[in-house]
């Protein structure tokens, strides 16, 4: 049986490790020894060591046939010195055959509401997309130059039962004036499991993909929907200038991006077909 690691073992790798464990034996990279017990109770054999320490990834070298690369890079820098110790770690030992890695849509940076393929020039805006388009580079350099097939998953934002933005709500912080809003892309977590597991049987090699839905909403349209599916007040509405006075910048660096991720290479490369084709079909049912 082959051989699968887990870096970055957050709620995704728990909704991907159920659809995989009759093919791989997994094992998972964990810092924090409380969540040793949880994930034995998956089948999962875990391996403590710490992503942000390159002495520490000796123990992986030479471990996996396949690796799922779901670790965020670090909070600061323009580097992503994560991914660089684990491709570190990989090379000393015998190498993967494969290599799935997890990125965001925001490398694109704002797109001004246009329709975007996976041949779009990348644009990060935020030091956050910086570190993401660099941990891309360097997958995609280490997988050419070693023969190991790598994919690229480019995901927007992930929702689910217990992924919608309540707090937000209850909070009652603005959302843009519908004229000036911008597009969201989204994806259901269950979803987003699954095309993992289509990327690992039919990605093809340094190949980039969309995980995202059918869904073309603006951002404050998505807030109303999840307010009203939720008996919940709709958000105020604001200008776009005031929402740079008022609003902290963690959220202003997804509210000043507009875009609209096309996921047809996904479809038919991947063969996926999505159970939530937008948040609609699962706030329907709220």
């Amino acid at each position: 049986m082959k051989r699968l690691l887990i870096t970055g073992c957050g709620d995704i790798a728990r909704r991907v490790i159920p659809l995989l464990g009759r093919r791989f034996r997994i094992y998972a990279l964990i810092r924090n020894e409380a969540q040793r017990e949880e994930l034995r109770a998956l089948g999962v054999m875990p391996i403590i060591g710490d992503l942000d320490s390159r002495k520490q990834m000796s123990r992986i070298a030479g471990l996996a046939d396949v690796v799922l690369h779901l670790a965020p890079p670090p909070n600061a820098g323009t580097c992503d010195t994560r991914t660089r110790h684990l491709l570190a770690a990989l090379s000393r030992g015998r190498l993967p055959g494969q290599l799935i890695y997890i990125s965001t849509s925001g490398v694109y940076g704002d797109c001004a509401g246009a329709r975007v393929d996976e041949t779009r020039r990348l644009n990060p805006q935020s030091a956050r997309a910086q570190r993401r388009v660099n941990a891309e580079s360097q997958i995609r350099a280490w997988a050419r130059r070693n023969g190991v097939r790598a994919g690229i998953l480019r995901v927007p934002g992930i929702y689910a039962e217990d992924r919608l933005p309540l707090q937000r709500l209850r909070a009652g912080t603005p959302a843009i004036v519908a004229e000036e809003d911008s597009y969201t892309n989204h994806v259901h977590a269950e979803d987003l499991a699954r095309i993992i597991v289509a990327a690992l049987r039919h990605g093809l090699p340094n190949r980039v993909y969309h995980a995202s839905d059918d869904g073309e909403m603006k951002m404050g349209d998505y807030f109303d929907a999840v307010a009203d599916a939720h008996h919940l007040p709709r958000p105020g509405r604001i200008s776009r200038a005031e929402a740079q006075r008022v609003l902290p910048e963690s959220l202003l660096s997804f509210l000043n991006e507009s875009r609209r991720l096309g996921n047809g290479r996904m479809k038919k490369e991947l063969k996926v077909r999505l159970n939530f084709q937008s948040v609609a079909d699962l706030i329907q049912f709220v």
